[in-house]
């Protein structure tokens, strides 16, 4: 079965939800809740298209508050530096340990254990002396 996406645009109007889907015109619904809102946009698309409802999938896009909209993007901000930290973080200890630097010693350095700095360069080349 072929399965067709729509957008169920929805936003906060008192204590409802209200929905409608922008690629079909008249297609309009309302729920309490917003993890309501798939499953109402689903079978309301469903009605208007005489389809069955399992061939329809629904994104669902909320208008956000200003504060929602900062937490997200600072979340998402957070998640990009700890992966930016964690690249940092191997090339640091794989350049030290090329450079002749003990496990103990990259991992005072960094703030790591000797067992992380084992795990981060396992292949890399260190004086395994306890220095």
């Amino acid at each position: 079965m072929e399965v067709t996406t729509y957008i169920a645009a929805c936003r906060r109007v008192g204590d409802w939800w209200a929905i409608s889907v922008p690629q079909l015109k008249g297609v309009h619904s309302q729920t309490r809740r917003l993890d309501q809102v798939e499953a109402m946009a689903r079978e309301a698309i469903a009605l208007m298209l005489d389809v069955d409802p399992a061939s329809i999938a629904v994104d669902v896009r909320p208008e956000l508050p200003g504060v929602v909209s900062h937490a997200l993007e600072a979340r998402r901000a957070a998640r990009q530096a700890e992966e930016d930290a964690e690249r940092a973080t191997a090339a640091a200890v794989r350049a030290l340990l090329d450079d002749g630097y003990t496990v103990r010693d990259a991992g005072a350095m960094l703030s790591l254990s000797p067992q992380r700095i084992s795990q981060i360069a396992p292949g890399a080349k260190a004086r395994r002396k306890a220095g």
